[in-house]
């Protein structure tokens, strides 16, 4: 039974961790969907025509700002350890190089994950390539907006249309990783349920078995009182 309380408490552990990594996924990505919600809504002023070629390179740090705030956010950690760059949590996963063209990922393509019981696994971190884009094309959220600060920049308005086209699609890769990190929240708090049920009736066995050991005890304790007290009057008789 302690051996089992042991193992309930270190789930209970896991789970509360699982929390505290989804809570935090789960924040910097509806952030990161408000900013891309924003940038789309950009891209629809700046293609019209009435926007000219001034006021679209007059939001081109807007777009900049937005491109760092992801970054920041794709960075976002827990307990001191990132939660997008796979099992490579020590490391930062998102860079922004030297020129401001393109972001490196330092992460791998394993999610960091938790035990909450036997063979029962659940990835709580995020590989980082699924949520902003594997490789430098139209599915990366980073190269997007570093392509749309040029289309501002040259007032290329089929850039500018093209960038409204991709955000959609980041939009609903951010919005379908949220939804997982629902279900997996879901999942925990059932786990955490049963856990906690659990170590009430481990606690309560337990306490019956310590109760039942000491009335052993102390029977055992009067056993040999009485016998002790036997002896010694029949020692008392003899003399």
């Amino acid at each position: 039974l302690r051996s089992s309380l042991s193992n309930l408490n270190q789930m209970e552990r896991n789970i509360s961790m699982g929390n505290s990594w989804l809570k935090a996924s789960e924040s910097a990505l509806t952030q990161v969907n408000n900013i891309l919600t924003s940038t789309k809504e950009l891209t629809v002023a700046m293609s019209s025509a009435n926007t000219n070629a001034s006021q679209r390179e007059g939001n081109v740090d807007l777009v900049d700002g937005y491109l760092k705030e992801i970054i920041s956010l794709a960075n976002s950690s827990t307990g001191g350890r990132y939660i997008f760059g796979g099992t490579n949590t020590d490391t930062i996963p998102f860079e922004l190089d030297a020129s401001a063209t393109q972001v490196a990922y330092s992460g791998n393509d394993t999610a960091f994950s938790i035990n909450i019981g036997k063979d029962s696994v659940v990835p709580v971190g995020r590989d980082g390539k699924d949520v902003f884009g594997a490789n430098w094309d139209d599915s990366n959220i980073f190269k997007t907006l570093v392509d749309l600060k040029t289309s501002l920049e040259t007032n290329d308005i089929s850039g500018i249309q093209g960038a409204m086209t991709k955000l959609d699609e980041h939009m609903k890769n951010i919005n379908a990783n949220i939804s997982d990190i629902g279900g997996k929240t879901i999942r925990l708090d059932v786990k955490k349920e049963v856990v906690t049920d659990l170590k009430l009736t481990d606690t309560e066995r337990m306490s019956e078995l310590e109760d039942a050991d000491l009335a052993a005890a102390v029977i055992n304790l009067k056993s040999k009182e009485l016998a002790y007290n036997a002896a010694l009057s029949s020692s008392s008789k003899m003399m």
